[in-house]
């Protein structure tokens, strides 16, 4: 995965470059490291191809300047994916994410694994979401107004569906929300 970052760090520097709410789309192919026993692409490797195709969003769409230029540094809060079909050995795959919307202090991105089908349409083989957060290299959390202070105002179809947030907060952390009856005691 080591190699497969910084080779997609540099292609982002040449890839076209993107409003900063447009779909990134970045593209793979699934190697023999990628696999699991049963010779598909291993589910946890889903998840550190998202992260690479997130970075390729943030340079082509200027916003990891911005981020360097202020010292903050984007991190995953939660996520989950879903599985439709199993990408194999030599498969090309593009990876389209993009960013769905914000809650009061949180980044949502959508990102989809989409291979062409027998007419040439995009098939989704898998689909997920994180929800992410940005810190400061001096300490603290960038809060959502000094995010969209830096990288401009959403358009009014950048929103978040309620079923994610209801996601996000079901998601969160035993430290973050009410206590529930625990199993281990």
């Amino acid at each position: 995965m080591f190699f497969r970052t910084l080779l997609h760090a540099l292609l982002s520097k040449f890839g076209p470059r993107l409003g900063h709410f447009d779909v990134a789309r970045t593209n793979f192919v699934t190697m023999p490291t990628d696999l699991d026993i049963l010779r598909h692409m291993n589910n946890g490797v889903y998840l550190s191809i998202m992260d690479v195709a997130r970075f390729d969003m943030l340079h082509r769409t200027g916003v990891w300047a911005i981020f360097q230029e202020r010292g903050w540094y984007p991190v995953v809060v939660s996520e989950t994916i879903s599985f439709r079909k199993s990408l194999t050995v030599g498969q090309k795959f593009t990876v389209e994410s993009r960013i769905l919307g914000f809650d009061e202090k949180a980044v949502y991105v959508e990102q989809r694994f989409v291979r062409p089908d027998a007419d040439g349409s995009p098939e989704i083989y898998s689909h997920g979401y994180i929800r992410g957060r940005f810190l400061k290299r001096t300490g603290g959390v960038v809060t959502i107004d000094e995010l969209l202070a830096a990288i401009g105002v959403a358009p009014d179809d950048v929103t978040v569906p309620e079923w994610l947030l209801e996601w996000s907060r079901n998601a969160a952390s035993p430290a973050t929300r009410a206590p529930a009856p625990s199993i281990w005691n």
